[in-house]
């Protein structure tokens, strides 16, 4: 299944990183004897230091190939998207880093994934470079992490439970996680909430370019945060790129029906938690959109930095997803490790070995999970040991009011 027409099955960018380390230290484990892949960045150093710590203990990679390029350089970034089948990205904020790269592999045919959590970044790329992908078979599938695989492919494996659709679906999913997060996170969230108009702007003109197939009704399910029968918590509406993610996908396979409701919530045990919670993305929003505030805390937790491996060891997240269709009401979950990087490196990197090795179906452009790698991707991640499970069908209970999306 190699192309001998290109010199890799897969590259990864960003391999000095924090996370992307651990997605080398993952593709080290896990990646089939005769894969052909790289480490890519900018720094020979770096990358050879990275090199030799796999090395130790898997002795086969000493050799491993080093392709030193930058985030900003055109030139070079193109030369490695001609060289490989997929690239795995994970140096953001992708909203200052990320574009150049995304379109070298447009341009070169070349299958890309990153763990954006950024809206913004993710329409500007469909509205630069989806079409130019389309010509050239490339695939393009942004939030292969924590955001968003659970609720993409958490919804995809609970409608595969529902059967396929012919009237309204209505799935609520509520998160729940003790994960930690890095300077990295950070710093796209908050440069994401800096920019709340250029957002706004920029999804618009998406919808504009890429309405809805006729006949097809996709939402956001919201309402006050309350508390929830099936989730056995205190819930409030998360406003994450998961919900634009799992509408995508919605709006792109027939099977989730003609109209389609989705909504994503935090979901916290005890009321004072989710009230500090509300109050900490607050925080957080608010020092986003003055400079100096933004300034001091990207220096409380600095990019390439994040949890040591003690920490990550004791986190975990569920999300579990209340389904409402056709008179059944169906309640499946998604659970794992750490989400933030354990299962983030995990959910990224098999994302990259399912479109180089795996019989998918035929996709082109930005796509989602969903829709690339769907039921082959959830087939990985559950040997890879997350945890995909259909629950007792739960107590008759509305799922809130639309909003429409």
């Amino acid at each position: 299944m190699t192309d001998p027409g290109r010199k890799y099955d897969l590259v990864l960018f960003g391999a000095t990183g924090f996370t992307g380390s651990l997605v080398a230290d993952y593709l080290a484990e896990h990646a089939p004897a005769a894969a052909r892949w790289a480490l890519a960045g900018r720094s020979t150093a770096k990358l050879a230091a990275v090199r030799d710590r796999l090395a130790e203990r898997h002795p086969h990679l000493k050799e491993l190939p080093l392709v030193v390029a930058d985030a900003t350089d055109r030139a070079a970034l193109k030369e490695l998207a001609d060289s490989t089948r997929v690239v795995i990205s994970t140096v953001g904020p992708y909203l200052r880093y990320g574009e150049p790269l995304v379109a070298a592999c447009a341009d070169a045919g070349c299958d890309y994934v990153d763990l954006t959590g950024e809206p913004e970044f993710v329409d500007a790329m469909f509205l630069k470079h989806h079409a130019r992908a389309l010509e050239t078979g490339a695939r393009l599938v942004h939030a292969c992490g924590f955001d968003s695989i659970p609720a993409d492919l958490g919804v995809l494996y609970t409608m595969r439970q529902l059967g396929p659709q012919d009237g309204p679906v209505r799935i609520q999913g509520f998160i729940r996680s003790n994960g930690a997060f890095s300077g990295g996170t950070l710093a796209s969230a908050m440069t994401a909430m800096s920019r709340p108009g250029a957002m706004a702007r920029t999804a618009k003109a998406r919808r504009a370019a890429q309405p809805l197939p006729a006949g097809r009704r996709v939402g956001v399910l919201a309402g006050p945060p309350r508390h929830d029968r099936v989730a056995h918590a205190w819930i409030a509406p998360l406003p994450v790129i998961d919900n634009q993610i799992v509408l995508r996908s919605a709006a792109a396979l027939p099977e989730y029906g003609p109209d389609f409701r989705y909504g994503h919530y935090a979901a916290v045990r005890r009321l004072p938690m989710g009230l500090a919670g509300l109050a900490g993305i607050g925080v957080l929003a608010v020092s986003a959109q003055i400079k100096p505030l933004r300034s001091a805390v990207g220096r409380y937790v600095k990019p390439g930095e994040g949890p040591d491996e003690r920490r990550r060891a004791k986190s975990w997240f569920t999300l579990r997803l209340h389904a409402k269709a056709g008179g059944r009401s169906v309640v499946t979950e998604v659970s794992g490790g750490d989400p933030g990087y354990g299962e983030t490196s995990k959910m990224l990197a098999e994302s990259a070995l399912c479109l180089a090795f795996d019989d998918l179906p035929v996709t082109a452009g930005q796509v989602t999970t969903a829709e690339a790698m769907g039921d082959a991707l959830i087939a990985r991640l559950t040997r890879a040991g997350i945890v995909f499970r259909t629950l007792e069908e739960p107590p008759t209970q509305s799922p809130g009011p639309v909003r429409r999306g």
